[in-house]
């Protein structure tokens, strides 16, 4: 049982210091794997054995593809048609912006999508007079939605789909209607909590002059930056191709890992981008990081730990399909926001799989239930997620300072809302699927 104490003790230290933000995440998880390599609790062969190389090369090709089609433009452009369709309307704002952000956080990660979207959103309220604050909270919770939907959305369906084996086809397919319906749920509920701020301007002609202003500014400011054509319609052809053999991995057999980072390199081949600089861009901590987590869980299936906490938790619940389901995606969506959710994802995946050994859940609906509860749960605090702290870093840089209860007043209930609309959805899935 001494074997089983040493690695429990360095993984809860490293959860610590990667909660509470003492050290950076990369640091503090291969710092943990260190001890135990130095303590011999494993060796250097073993430790390394247990890196889920396809998720990393997978999260690095797409790094890499984001990286270079910022470059070109394409999401300044976006931005600036996405601003005249909305006309100023407070409302159209919310749903355009809010559904324009989805749709790219499915395909590209959260905090890029949030980079690129909320100043734009932050730049349009406050030139009508309203106040930001609800815009960018709804941006946040909105980018974690969309992520879910999609294999390649956010890191923890990275990581399930890799280690489990699961396509692209399959996250879109059972995935596509949970986040409709979460999405539908978080926008109505902004709405429903904040009617007062998405009232017409269409009587306020002070306001409709200030919004043409405006308009034409942003039109302006983007007509003056160049754009290379070419460079652009290679970057999206790239894309493009990503996407295609995602959707064809049973046909061609090629897993999502190698897709992404030999997309990447040829986009790095057939583009005039600087190499050196587009490698400085990528997200080299959040690959360290991820790599040190996979060791470290590694290490604790290897010593029984997970097998013991699977045992004593999950294993109690018994043998009910509706009530293992039900249990996970609402224990993944309430520790996933209050801990970050890559290092509970990876945890949990050994623990669902003893959960199966079990009890056979058809459709791999422990999975999905695992995905939605570790996306969607992001929402629920602040720290849940990264692209909840970057937009409100965010919007502080703009002098809208957004508090750690002012976001939980709106996320919470709105999580709450979401994993309510999953949970009746998973459980129809149950009843009427074959």
């Amino acid at each position: 049982m001494e074997s089983k104490f040493i690695p429990i003790f360095v993984f809860i230290a490293v959860y610590g210091l990667i909660s509470f933000e003492a050290l950076n995440k990369a640091v503090a998880a291969l710092l943990g794997v260190m001890v135990l390599l130095i303590l011999g609790v494993t060796d250097v062969h073993t430790a390394a054995g247990k890196i889920d190389f396809e998720t990393i090369m997978l999260l690095l090709g797409m790094m890499a593809m984001v990286v270079v089609l910022r470059k070109t433009g394409f999401f300044a452009m976006l931005s600036v048609k996405i601003t005249k369709l909305t006309g100023g309307s407070p409302l159209r704002i919310l749903v355009l912006f809010s559904l324009v952000t989805a749709v790219i956080s499915a395909f590209l990660d959260n905090v890029t999508t949030v980079l690129i979207m909320v100043p734009m959103v932050i730049e349009i309220t406050r030139g009508v007079g309203l106040n930001p604050k609800i815009y960018i909270i709804t941006q946040a919770m909105v980018s974690n939605v969309g992520g879910t939907a999609t294999l390649i959305g956010d890191p923890p369906n990275v990581i399930i789909g890799s280690k489990v084996g699961l396509t692209f086809n399959q996250f879109a397919a059972y995935l596509a209607l949970p986040v409709i319906a979460s999405l539908t749920g978080v926008l109505f509920y902004c709405w429903l909590t904040n009617r007062e701020r998405f009232r017409p301007i269409d009587t306020n002609l002070e306001k409709l002059f200030s919004v043409q202003l405006l308009l034409e500014k942003i039109q302006y400011d983007f007509l003056s930056i160049p754009i290379d054509k070419t460079f652009l319609f290679k970057s999206l052809g790239g894309i493009t191709v990503a996407l295609l053999l995602f959707v064809t991995q049973t046909i061609t057999g090629l897993t999502p890992g190698v897709t992404a980072l030999s997309v990447a390199m040829i986009l790095f081949v057939i583009t005039s981008v600087d190499v050196e600089e587009m490698l400085r861009e990528i997200d080299w901590s959040t690959l360290l990081f991820f790599s040190g987590l996979f060791m470290l869980v590694g290490i604790l299936e290897e010593k029984g730990v997970i097998e013991w906490i699977a045992r004593t938790i999950f294993l109690r619940i018994g043998h009910n399909p509706y009530a293992m389901v039900l249990t996970v995606l609402w224990v993944s969506g309430i520790v996933s926001g209050l801990i970050d959710n890559i290092p509970f994802t990876i945890t949990m995946i050994p623990i669902v799989r003893l959960m199966l050994e079990s009890q056979s859940v058809p459709h791999n609906l422990l999975w999905w239930a695992l995905s939605l509860g570790a996306c969607l749960g992001g929402n629920f605090t602040m720290i849940g997620a990264s692209a909840n702290i970057v937009s409100c870093g965010i919007a502080k840089k703009y002098g809208y300072a957004i508090t750690f209860f002012e976001y939980m007043r709106t996320s919470s209930i709105a999580t709450i809302i979401s994993l309510v609309l999953v949970s009746l959805i998973l459980m129809t899935f149950l009843l009427i699927l074959p």
